[in-house]
């Protein structure tokens, strides 16, 4: 079986979608399986680097009028062709001669598209974009969530829910426990880890919540030694402000779009993992910091139900003062943190290991191969 994945443009910001794409083609090629994973290169993209401006108009030339012509070449000799994630679903009208799976990680963006909450507003391009991409979705030959809750926005937002399928995400990478020997090597370049700290893995995007973070950590930190370590993107302005403001920039460590192998290390050297998100369609920081025995504070929002459950301490989203009682009382009570941590492990190595995410990503592939 020939499968082709198609990744993310390389200046459109979203690491995650860059490591999950490799991870799915390791994992076929480790299976024996005929991979190959292309992505929009760019080339009018080069004159300016980024995802926002001038940048974006001309990676939108690279990704819509360069790239699907490559795609159309490179399907020809494809069984199947996965789009690895949604926002390349509009590729599904360039390829002709193989079914496309696409996978949905969140319909956030389309939702913002058509007027819903979800801290994700469209510009008048913003939403014919959105449009194009719910298109794709609504055309595909099978559409894989990533959770039930993002299941539910599709079963409710795109046509065809036969065509729907369940693939709750695995890890992206192996993030596992580590011995401290190795944390100090890989963490020793970064100053102010050495101290206690709570950490945050993201972005400065509305939905991620950071200014909770920091009225969080603010509360919680009072009397304390902590630190809170932001990893990801530096904070922006406004951010910074809000922790002067707070008293707390002073105790901020930034490690702007860390390396995985760091990221790993952060995970294990951290108290607990900070996540009161406010939007999400999965939530891939908290399964990596409970791999790595990393316990989670956060929002009590339906995707983090469902992926975390009992075994992390979820409050309310407007209960940050609940959150704050919780870091406090994971800094203070070893018992009920070591609790937290056992907990977290099983709870990822019994759903969400890379393992089972294949086997049913394998098992789609050829579903989708006899019926073309």
């Amino acid at each position: 079986m020939k499968v082709l994945l198609v990744g993310n443009y390389a200046f459109d910001g979203s690491t995650s979608m860059k490591v999950w794409a490799d991870a799915l083609f390791r994992e076929l090629r480790q299976r024996g399986i005929d991979a190959e994973l292309i992505c929009p290169k760019p080339l009018f993209g080069r004159m300016k680097h980024s995802s926002q401006g001038l940048g974006k108009w001309l990676g939108y030339l690279d990704r819509f009028v360069v790239f699907p012509r490559k795609l159309r070449t490179a399907a020809a000799n494809a069984e199947v062709v996965h789009l690895c994630d949604h926002g390349s679903a509009m590729y599904v009208f360039a390829v002709k001669s193989a079914p496309t799976m696409v996978t949905c990680h969140d319909l956030l963006a389309i939702r913002g598209a058509i007027g819903e909450s979800t801290d994700c507003p469209a510009s008048f391009f913003g939403r014919r974009l959105q449009h194009w991409i719910r298109r794709g979705l609504r055309h595909a030959a099978m559409v894989a969530c990533v959770s039930r809750f993002t299941l539910g926005d599709a079963r409710r937002l795109l046509n065809g829910a036969g065509r729907l399928r369940l693939v709750l995400n695995g890890l992206n990478y192996p993030f596992r426990p580590l011995d401290s020997g190795e944390i100090d090597r890989r963490l020793i370049a970064i100053p102010g880890v050495q101290l206690p700290f709570v950490l945050h893995v993201g972005s400065n995007l509305a939905r991620k919540n950071r200014e909770g973070v920091l009225r969080i950590f603010a509360q919680a930190a009072t009397g304390s030694n902590l630190n809170l370590v932001f990893a990801g993107a530096a904070l922006s302005p406004e951010l910074s402000l809000l922790a002067q403001q707070l008293g707390v920039y002073g105790r901020i460590v930034q490690v702007p779009e860390p390396a995985v192998e760091l990221l790993e290390a952060l995970y294990n050297r951290a108290l607990l993992l900070l996540f009161p998100s406010r939007y999400e369609g999965f939530g891939w920081p908290p399964i990596e910091a409970q791999a790595c025995g990393c316990p989670v504070v956060g929002s009590q929002i339906p995707p983090l139900i469902e992926v975390l459950g009992e075994t992390a301490a979820l409050r309310p989203l407007e209960d940050e003062a609940g959150m704050a009682e919780e870091v406090r009382k994971l800094v203070s009570d070893p018992e009920y943190r070591d609790r937290l941590r056992q907990a977290g492990l099983e709870n990822v190595r019994s759903r969400f290991q890379t393992s089972r995410m294949m086997d049913e990503y394998v098992a789609l592939y050829r579903e989708l191969a006899c019926q073309s």
